[in-house]
């Protein structure tokens, strides 16, 4: 009986439970349904635990400096990763791109947003929604985009800058904006646009979004952090971000 008691002891503390830890990771709002997804595979094939906060990359990296709590950075950008490298901030060699964004002009409205794009040229609205340029790599690449096209003098007076792309994605949703540039990841799902209508921007028009991912100081020792780092290059998570429109 005695003997019985100890292997059962043993087994407990052997468990992957046991050694489950908690991981804090800033995640770009463009991120946010995919890393919903690959938080709840993560933990349930390792035991560990993941906190999840979602913002701008911008105000992300201000943060980081400052002190704040994060065990990892999921960037929408590959710069604020690369400047906190920089700054040793980061532990070295952690750093990997985990997924290269798409951008879309994107309507909430079912045949408002054509093809290629024409609406911009028409004027038929009265407000375009775009991330801010110096805080969201989507902003970028949207303003990118519309000196590529021709276009930002003449919108630029119909402009409304969220935030990030969240705040952005919600002025078209709500109808404060007829249109707006988003991240494809925000309309798509399991391969497909599911409502209104959108031009996917060719990625021709703008700087790559490469988005990368680093484990910081502070994780160091999380071996959570590390096994999520690991994680996020397997299969199961790189189908999730496939399946949101990202490419790899």
């Amino acid at each position: 009986m005695t003997r019985m008691i100890i292997l059962v002891l043993s087994m407990l503390l052997l468990s992957p439970c046991s050694q489950a830890e908690e991981v804090h990771v800033a995640v770009a709002a463009n991120f946010t349904a995919p890393m919903k997804a690959i938080a709840a595979e993560f933990e349930k094939a390792t035991g560990h635990r993941v906190h999840l906060s979602f913002g701008a990359s911008g105000k992300f990296y201000a943060q980081i400096k400052n002190g704040a709590p994060f065990d990892m950075l999921l960037s929408a950008d590959e710069e604020a990763p690369a400047k906190l490298e920089q700054e040793n901030l980061v532990v070295r060699g952690s750093r990997f791109t985990y997924a290269v964004g798409t951008l879309v002009l994107w309507s909430a409205r079912p045949d408002f947003v054509d093809g290629k794009g024409a609406v911009l040229s028409q004027g038929a609205f009265a407000h375009l929604a775009v991330a801010n340029p110096k805080l969201a790599p989507y902003g970028a690449a949207a303003m990118e985009a519309l000196d590529k096209l021709g276009f930002r003098s003449a919108v630029q007076t119909k402009l409304v800058f969220g935030e990030n792309i969240a705040q952005t994605y919600q002025f078209v949703t709500s109808g404060n904006a007829e249109l707006g540039f988003v991240a494809l990841s925000q309309v798509m799902k399991e391969g497909r646009i599911t409502s209104g209508s959108a031009w996917i921007v060719p990625a021709s028009m703008h700087r790559p979004i490469r988005q990368d991912a680093v484990i910081l100081n502070r994780g160091r020792e999380n071996a959570a952090a590390t096994a999520l780092s690991r994680f996020l290059r397997e299969p199961r998570a790189v189908a999730i971000i496939q399946s949101c429109g990202y490419r790899l």
